[in-house]
């Protein structure tokens, strides 16, 4: 197969089986990076609805740039991985100083936006024909291809992208892929196999990152002492942006 065919074979498929997602409904660049950041290690489901929410009380990278840290951090209660919000943060200040970004480069400039999620909002928003590699993407490619990366079609990058992060996230599957519905399966080589799971991430219960995201939910209450505080998880959190000291407590960042 080649990867001329399989652009065409997915970009088919996605046009009869591609996901409707609320943010594959605008090409707004601030809208799909929030997008991105949200959904790194955050289950589609979960975000749909926290997407939704934060776009309605920030739709614009000047708004949420002008809106206090503490507000921010709370409002990305549940999404986990709080460090996304302090860094979307920085990023929509960055936007709202300087303008949008019109090339990857300048994504990778601000904050917390690495070269896949530039490669992302670049081929989402900007229609840049760049096909962003993340795990599910990589995977189909390695699979199918034996190969890192793909060109899109010209002017296709923004639906070539979508129709392989739906590929990825419901048919090649990581352990067991479904074949049988999968539009590459005559020509993909690794038709038919399965695949041990990665390994796990270390146990969360009783961790000190279930601790330091207790100690957050507590700060997103009120403040707290700063003698009630684990020294290391209050330094972490200080460090990180999330939490500031003032008068001997421990606080969300003004």
């Amino acid at each position: 197969m080649t990867p001329e065919q399989l652009a065409d074979r997915v970009l088919a498929w996605y046009a009869i089986h591609g996901r409707d997602l609320p943010w594959r409904r605008t090409r707004d660049p601030y809208a799909i990076l929030v997008s991105e950041v949200m959904l790194q290690q955050t289950q589609v489901e979960r975000v749909i609805e926290r997407w939704t929410a934060w776009l309605e009380r920030w739709p614009t990278a000047g708004e949420l740039a002008a809106a206090p840290r503490a507000d921010v951090i709370a409002a990305w209660q549940g999404l986990g991985y709080n460090r996304r919000a302090v860094a979307l943060h920085e990023a929509a200040r960055a936007i709202a100083e300087h303008g949008v970004p019109q090339d990857q480069a300048g994504w990778r400039a601000l904050p917390g936006v690495g070269p896949y999620t530039a490669a992302a909002v670049c081929a989402l928003a900007l229609d840049h024909d760049v096909i962003p590699i993340d795990v599910n993407v990589q995977r189909i490619l390695e699979r199918a291809l034996d190969a890192t990366a793909i060109e899109p079609p010209p002017g296709r990058g923004h639906d070539l992208t979508q129709s392989l992060f739906d590929l990825g996230a419901t048919i090649c599957l990581a352990r067991i892929p479904r074949c049988e519905a999968c539009p590459l399966a005559d020509g993909c080589p690794s038709r038919g196999n399965r695949y041990e799971p990665a390994r796990r991430q270390s146990r969360f219960e009783g961790s000190r990152r279930q601790a330091r995201g207790q100690l957050l939910n507590r700060l997103r209450e009120a403040p707290v002492p700063l003698a009630d505080c684990d020294d290391e998880i209050a330094a972490l959190l200080i460090k990180d942006g999330l939490a500031e000291e003032r008068d001997g407590m421990l606080a969300l960042p003004i």
